[in-house]
């Protein structure tokens, strides 16, 4: 199979869909050829000689890795210039997040590819193996970039979140205890803030009871528990993850007015949608937005901040698929793993991701009968 890997074109993307080892392990698997645009991976230290030993070919632009690969290897979704380059037919297996952009989706269906979703793709378990690294770096941010925004320089409230001897550290609120919040969770403990965790689910506020004891306080998330905690927070983490689906609006505007002026409020949920009323998606050349006198923070690409980290981790889950996509086929590799399957958002012009079709009404096919079409 011929393999393309552009090079990110969002503003401050610097991940790569493939690092030199990752080519090396695809054309060590079968007869395939790699093609990756010049400097895909410069920005984080991947030089183009280091893609040519790993016996990759570089491409001068990105219209040539789109015209000659039959699958394309990415990050985050295709803007509008790269879905006018896909083709009938051509994989393209990256990040879509597609709920909250139904301009993206059109421009998939229109574009007659096969788009896999990394945020859909499943496990034995029931988790999101190919999200749940970026979900890990995104809660771990959100604490850094929390407690950064929340400097007077920066227009906080002033408030350092371990506090010092004698003073009362600052409070921070995590909205979903899940990959993400738990991370979150882990670093705001670490730097010695208050923190509490709100989830929809007894049996896994029970598992971080576990693991953090008194260290963390744990509430169940009804309205009235999100509102009476945020209030007094100095910093509000929202993780909360439909998969799949839109972000659920657990915040309302209501609830960000009556937060202290100056304190700072992170949605991770914002590549779906956002978690509050009050959300608007931003980026790392203009992070955040004032609203109701509230910081808000909400970067769609956060792990492209720490890219050549985040690159690693994503590499380290997604490669065992790449391979299976690129060895046996899509419509092959889909049938034989289920987990593959649930990654099917757009197949040659139809939306096969029920929560997309259903956020935004369009006409649903199941992936198993898409396939057998």
């Amino acid at each position: 199979m011929r393999i393309g890997v552009p090079k990110e074109i969002k503003t401050h993307e610097y991940r790569v869909g493939l690092t030199p080892a990752s080519v090396r392990e695809v054309l060590r698997s079968g007869s395939h050829q790699l093609l990756v645009q010049k400097n895909a991976g410069a920005e984080i230290g991947f030089t183009d000689e280091d893609y040519k030993k790993a016996g990759a070919k570089i491409a001068a632009t990105a219209e040539e890795v789109f015209a000659e690969a039959e699958m394309i290897v990415k990050v985050k979704e295709p803007q509008p210039a790269e879905c006018a380059r896909l083709k009938p037919g051509q994989i393209l297996f990256t990040y879509l997040h597609l709920a909250p952009d139904p301009e993206q989706t059109q421009a998939l269906v229109r574009s007659g590819a096969i788009g896999i979703a990394y945020e859909t793709v499943t496990d034995d378990k029931g988790g999101l193996p190919l999200l749940a690294p970026m979900s890990e770096v995104a809660g771990r941010m959100a604490i850094q970039a929390g407690a950064h925004h929340l400097e007077r320089e920066q227009g906080g409230r002033g408030v350092l979140l371990g506090g010092v001897p004698g003073v009362k550290p600052g409070k921070v609120v995590i909205i979903g205890g899940g990959v993400s919040g738990t991370n979150a969770a882990r670093m705001g403990i670490g730097v010695g803030a208050d923190v509490t965790v709100l989830d929809i689910s007894a049996r896994r506020l029970q598992q971080l009871d576990d693991l953090y004891g008194p260290r963390l306080k744990t509430l169940f998330a009804t309205s009235d528990a999100i509102e009476e905690s945020v209030t007094d927070a100095d910093l509000v983490v929202g993780a909360v993850l439909v998969p799949g689906a839109k972000a659920p609006k657990v915040m309302t505007r209501e609830m960000v007015k009556r937060m202290p002026k100056g304190a700072v409020f992170v949605d991770i949920s914002i590549d779906q949608g956002g978690c509050s009323e009050t959300s608007k998606p931003t980026s790392h050349a203009q992070p955040t937005y004032i609203e109701e006198g509230v910081i808000h923070y909400c970067v769609t690409n956060m792990p492209g901040a720490v890219a050549r980290t985040s690159t690693f981790a994503l590499n380290n889950v997604t490669l065992p698929f790449a391979l299976q996509l690129a060895n046996k086929g899509a419509k092959a590799a889909m049938l034989e793993n289920v987990h593959l399957l649930r990654g099917l958002n757009v197949f040659c012009g139809q939306v096969t991701y029920k929560a997309v079709a259903d956020d935004q009404k369009l006409p649903y096919v199941a992936p198993e009968k898409a396939l057998a079409a």
